[in-house]
């Protein structure tokens, strides 16, 4: 397997981010050269790369990509100092006269407190127009940047796509053109980066759902966004489901069922609408009583709501552990849907125990139980745990000290199970702090998969009450959970992870029979069906394509097993066993094949 190269620990502070910036820089000059009339805009290091948002007088191609990179390489060989200077608000409207976005963003940072990129600075930095120039270009940045464009390597440069991206990420804003570049600091790691790129292209489960047939997105007549699952799609969603829920019932999970929409006013003393109001659906008008309906846009006030209408709860029920396969819809932005891995009807496995504050670390330990045995069967074992606190700003429910209470309660729980973790101050959600857990997969790349929120708020503000030891009424904590987070996100993670290779388990179809002429068809027919009673997924291909070719077949399908049958299969009653990898295992007793596909399924294979 191909490793992505490593970026540095502290990428933001690092030689490559700085290279990185300023590749940014010279990929602009060389736009407004090939483009005297673009106007430009951001252009910051990213993960991968680096990227320019441009509004330019037409369409680019791919001939101008490969024009715009010849320049950027000529520009890097000119030796150019990259020089710093602050500049009044006056000088910087004069030098960006003709820049509109530039000269939007330099009111934003005096008026707003901004940086060029739209962030709020942190508390008590004073906002400052700063520019950086190299050659002819000069940039409204803060930097930072290489001392001189020398210290980057030509050869490790290159630009890699072109991508539409609204300005500021807003509908309603001009939509502009995204040019991605990547640099790395030896032309080894550009190479290196790029074969990983292949694997990961190959992996690819919008690909590889689309040639395996397990699912179809139709934009123009079911709506983008909204994934629709073949027979074959449903049996990987079922298995996975399934499986998260056996898992759940033996850790006390009382699965529970709470409906498609919900009244407005529901999500209105929950807090969601004046904080998710932008994802939500419109309102649905009751056209007799005038009351507003939405679409379910998440699980937790429907099931504290149902938690009041079972009736009073003493303190000897708690915790009492709801969960839910629930499908809500969000009206994600349509430049950001991405496969299954973005979409607008999504499945939770959402869970919500409601328990006393002096349950919260055990609480959270058995959670963690529960998330490692679910991952690892997936073989999901590298991961990263991320503590999300509070920030600054006014989307956070303004009541420090119940915030503090969940903040010392989660912290101390993450502390007790000796899980490293990392702090990251403005990731909470809007009524508490949580827990993520990002996992790697094969190829490295990292994917936030679990979560675990912890939340002194909405109950209180629902009215939950449960009775204590001391016979008075106490509000109950929330923990909220998701493993998979979305069945539909974690089925094209796994897709990707296993390069649409499921173990046996989870394999679709476990074995196809392949008949080498019609008069074997029905000896086929019959192991099929011996094997179908004993619990695996067969198929018969008694197509007229020849051996070979229907092998090929199911190795594209990723079958794990190929049963060839032929005279002398037919007279000792056996089948000649291939796996998807090549390996011919030869001739097996069907008792035996069965024993076989039965221990790698129970081994997860």
């Amino acid at each position: 397997m191909v490793e992505k190269p490593q970026l540095p620990e502290n990428y933001p502070e690092s030689r490559l981010y700085r290279i990185r910036h300023s590749a940014a820089h010279i990929m602009a000059q060389a736009v407004l050269e090939y483009f005297p009339g673009a106007k430009i805009t951001i252009g910051p290091p990213i993960e991968d790369g680096f990227y320019y948002d441009f509004d330019l007088p037409r369409p680019i191609t791919h001939d101008d990509l490969e024009k715009i990179e010849a320049r950027m390489k000529e520009i890097i060989k000119g030796k150019h100092d990259f020089v710093r200077r602050e500049v009044t608000p006056e000088e910087a409207r004069e030098l960006f006269k003709d820049q509109p976005y530039k000269l939007e963003l330099i009111e934003d940072i005096l008026s707003r407190g901004t940086d060029e990129y739209g962030n709020p600075l942190p508390e008590g930095q004073t906002p400052t127009l700063s520019i950086y120039q190299h050659d002819t270009f000069i940039d409204l940045c803060r930097g930072p940047h290489v001392a001189n464009s020398a210290e980057i390597n030509p050869k490790a440069v290159k630009l890699m796509s072109i991508a539409g991206a609204y300005w500021r990420g807003d509908e309603t804003k001009p939509m502009l053109t995204r040019i991605y570049g990547t640099a790395w600091e030896s032309p080894k790691e550009l190479r290196q980066y790029l074969q990983w790129l292949e694997e990961a292209k190959k992996r690819d489960h919008r690909v590889l759902g689309k040639q395996l047939g397990l699912f179809y997105f139709a934009p123009d007549e079911i709506g983008p966004g909204i994934p629709m699952f073949t027979p074959k799609g449903e049996i990987v969603r079922h298995l996975l489901e399934s499986f998260v829920r056996e898992v759940q019932t033996r850790y006390g999970f009382l699965h529970v069922w709470t409906g498609n929409i919900v009244k407005e006013d529901l999500y209105a003393k929950s807090g969601h609408l004046q904080n998710y109001a932008d994802v939500m659906y419109p309102p649905m008008v009751d056209q007799n009583s005038g009351e507003r309906f939405r679409l379910k846009p998440m699980n937790c006030p429907s099931h504290m709501t149902l938690y009041k209408k079972m009736g009073k709860h003493s303190y000897r029920e708690l915790p009492l552990r709801f969960s839910e396969f629930a499908t809500v819809y969000r009206y994600e932005k349509k430049g950001e849907l991405h496969g299954l891995t973005r979409v607008r009807s999504l499945t939770q496995d959402d869970c919500h125990i409601f328990c006393t504050p002096e349950q919260i670390q055990s609480e959270f330990a058995m959670l963690l139980e529960l998330v490692q045995e679910i991952l690892g069967r997936f073989h999901l074992t590298d991961y990263q745990v991320r503590l999300s606190l509070r920030g600054e700003g006014g989307k956070y429910v303004d009541d420090p000290e119940k915030w503090n209470k969940a903040e010392a309660a989660l912290r101390a729980a993450l502390d007790a199970s000796g899980l490293d973790y990392v702090e990251a101050t403005g990731e909470a959600a809007f009524y508490g702090p949580k827990a993520d857990f990002i996992a790697q997969d094969t190829l490295g790349r990292e994917w936030q998969l679990s979560t675990i929120q912890v939340d002194f708020i909405q109950p209180a503000r629902l009215g939950l009450t449960y009775i204590g030891p001391d016979g008075e009424e106490h509000t109950p904590v929330v923990l909220h959970r998701a493993i998979m987070g979305s069945t539909e996100r974690f089925m094209g993670v796994l897709i990707e992870h296993y390069a649409g290779a499921f173990p046996v388990w989870l394999s679709p179809v476990q074995a196809v029979l392949i008949p080498i002429a019609d008069r074997h068809v029905p000896y086929c027919q019959q192991v099929a069906q011996e094997l179908r009673r004993a619990g695996l997924r067969v198929e018969v291909d008694d197509s007229s394509a020849r051996m070979n070719a229907k092998i090929r077949t199911a190795q594209k399908q990723k079958v794990p097993y190929m049963l060839v049958v032929g005279d002398k299969e037919v007279e000792s009653q056996q089948v000649a066993v291939r796996l998807r990898s090549g390996e011919n295992l030869g001739p097996m007793q069907v008792a035996d094949f069965l024993q076989k596909a039965q221990e790698d399924i129970a081994a997860g294979i």
